[in-house]
């Protein structure tokens, strides 16, 4: 995204340690302090709460995407690790999730577009790139090249991806989902796990994000250590995950990452976007509650768990909320790794095609 100087910003890529131990300071005091009052999902919430307030206040921080990418990775390991022998089992009635999830990506996206049209005013490209939920670069990268506005889009899925995951975990604590745990560290294994149980987890880390870069997998770095993971884990070759701590410092990364998207953007901007991105926001969420309460009847699949698993957060950060509400993870993780693949792949070109079939013909009548 661009500065509010109209300047364009370090790439994300660009090393500087100041700025990255100013995020991670932040980050990890903010995921103290909400550990400390036992509220959900501490230390990313903790994280991307203290970070976010930190760059409207103007304070000039970066997560790197070196520094992200390898906390992914254990996000993606200990995810996989979520994955139990009788996973099998359970395809058949997942590949009927999959199903409404696609119905659910279509409506929501339609609706979402209809208003960001209609109420915000919009013009066609950013409304529509605004509209899916998935591949945040993707969609700010490709709707660029089709003439949106990428700082609106950008800023659009930052603030969606922040109210997401801000408000579910909340809101299942207030019902009574979430019951927080004493330990101020997430659930992990020990460090004094067998070392054949650290090679696999690390190799892991280490060979899922190259493998699915080539396979061309969305999210190499989370997607590929949560295939390989989950692998081995119902293959039963271990049962082990990451340590707490190292599952805690992964958090406060993403947490921050999350936070920092927000450095260089008018607080007067953030509003005016935030209270577009409330309304689509909200009809993401309320068509994941509905999706979530039909597919109950179908599947006996239980709603919170399908209002996770449909919900348009991050693929990490509704797993990790999934995680901290004793969810099914693996059930979670798989229906957003599908998400993310349906809009990165479908919606470029769903987009050329409706620009051919319906914008093109209509400006030669004019």
């Amino acid at each position: 995204m661009l500065s509010n100087t109209g300047a364009r910003p370090k790439s994300p890529t660009a090393f500087n340690l100041p700025q990255l131990l100013l995020a991670l300071i932040i980050g990890t005091i903010g995921g103290a302090v909400f550990a400390y009052f036992q509220l959900p999902l501490p230390w990313m919430l903790g994280a991307m709460t203290f970070t976010t307030i930190a760059s409207l206040a103007g304070l000039q921080m970066q997560v790197q995407r070196r520094i992200r990418m390898p906390m992914s990775a254990v996000i993606g390991v200990m995810l996989g690790a979520a994955f139990t022998p009788d996973l099998i089992d359970r395809l058949a009635t997942w590949s009927v999730t999959i199903f409404g999830l696609f119905i659910y990506v279509l409506v929501a996206c339609s609706l979402v577009m209809i208003y960001l049209r209609k109420v915000a005013r919009y013009d066609l490209q950013t409304a529509y790139f605004s509209s899916s939920p998935g591949g945040l670069s993707e969609m700010i990268l490709v709707g660029a090249e089709m003439g949106a506005d990428e700082r609106v889009i950008g800023l659009s899925h930052a603030l969606r991806i922040l109210l997401v995951v801000m408000a579910l975990p909340f809101l299942f604590q207030l019902f009574g989902d979430y019951v927080p745990t004493d330990s101020m560290l997430p659930p992990g294994s020990s460090m004094n796990m067998p070392l054949t149980d650290w090679g696999l987890l690390i190799a892991c880390a280490i060979i899922g994000a190259p493998l699915a870069k080539m396979l061309r997998i969305p999210a190499p770095f989370l997607v590929g250590p949560v295939i390989l993971s989950g692998a081995i884990h119902i293959a039963g070759i271990t049962n082990q995950g990451p340590p707490g701590f190292l599952i805690a410092a992964a958090q406060v990364v993403i947490g921050g990452s999350v936070g920092c998207r927000f450095v260089g953007v008018a607080v007067k901007e953030v509003l005016r976007t935030m209270i577009v991105a409330f309304g689509s926001t909200a009809i993401l969420l309320l068509s994941a509650v509905a999706g979530g309460m039909i597919l109950q009847q179908i599947t006996d699949v239980p709603w919170h768990v399908l209002v996770l698993a449909f919900a348009p957060g991050g693929l990490a950060e509704m797993s990790l909320v999934a995680l901290a509400i004793g969810s099914d993870v693996a059930f979670v993780a798989t229906h957003h790794i599908f998400r993310i693949a349906m809009v990165v792949i479908l919606a470029p070109s769903a987009f050329r095609l409706f620009n051919k079939i319906w914008l093109v013909p209509k400006k030669q009548q004019l």
